[in-house]
């Protein structure tokens, strides 16, 4: 993350350089410095973010008549690249806190209660999106499996090399769910089959593709782009 990248993300939320620089003493020539302070700044909104957020609490739904049919693709690299997992091979895997760490199937997953949710996908660059998402809710498979829920976060990882965690209230939210499908079709290889995690109080990197493993555990999971210097949270 390049310190130009940070000035601009400084400036987006209402904070110049100038008042970094008065606020901390600290020479915005230097880099090391200016990062720590962005550091700091990113892990109290991660606080406060947690604090306001409130699990029962849902996000917008919206008439089927919006859901865009063809939904925007995105990722860091071209739909071409994305990975194709063979459905009859493919197993999701389980680990940590969770008491039943069988692997499952595509056809296990299907065979899963579903549900249909019309939410708004909203992108850190800018952009959203209206889609209808079919799947089940995370908090009924963590109850199938035997996760412990008192636990503190839920970490993925996903076969594109992509990982990312949320704190347990949010897997807990009624409209977390593990999306099967998009537009009551099959979810399509460049979306994420055969499942992501869909999550409309998060934006939209909080979401991760073809998940390969679910874990629950108490030590906060990395995220791809909070490596990369976006807020954990990143949530409402």
């Amino acid at each position: 993350m390049t310190l130009d990248l940070n000035r601009r993300r400084l400036l987006g939320g209402g904070l110049s350089l100038g008042a970094l620089t008065l606020l901390t003493g600290c020479d915005v020539s230097d880099d090391d410095a200016v990062q720590k302070v962005l550091a700091s700044f990113s892990r109290w909104n991660d606080r406060v973010q947690a604090a306001l957020f409130n699990g029962q609490k849902l996000a917008p739904t919206f008439p089927e008549a919006m859901a865009v049919k063809d939904f925007r693709y995105n990722a860091w690299y071209g739909p071409e690249r994305a990975p194709r997992l063979d459905p009859a091979e493919y197993r999701l895997s389980l680990a940590g806190l969770i008491a039943d760490r069988r692997p499952w199937t595509v056809e296990q997953l299907h065979a899963l209660p579903q549900m249909s949710q019309i939410t708004r996908h909203v992108c850190v660059e800018g952009w959203s999106m209206i889609g209808k998402w079919n799947g089940t809710p995370l908090a009924t498979f963590l109850q199938r499996v035997g996760a412990d829920t008192t636990a503190k976060y839920v970490g993925f990882e996903c076969a594109d090399g992509y990982y990312e965690g949320i704190d347990m209230a949010t897997a807990l939210h009624p409209q977390t769910i593990m999306a099967f499908g998009l537009s009551d079709e099959t979810l399509p290889t460049k979306y994420g089959f055969p499942f992501k995690i869909r999550i409309p109080t998060k934006l939209g990197f909080k979401n991760p593709k073809f998940v390969t493993t679910i874990y629950v555990t108490n030590q906060q999971p990395r995220g791809f782009w909070t490596d990369r210097g976006y807020n954990w949270f990143s949530g409402i």
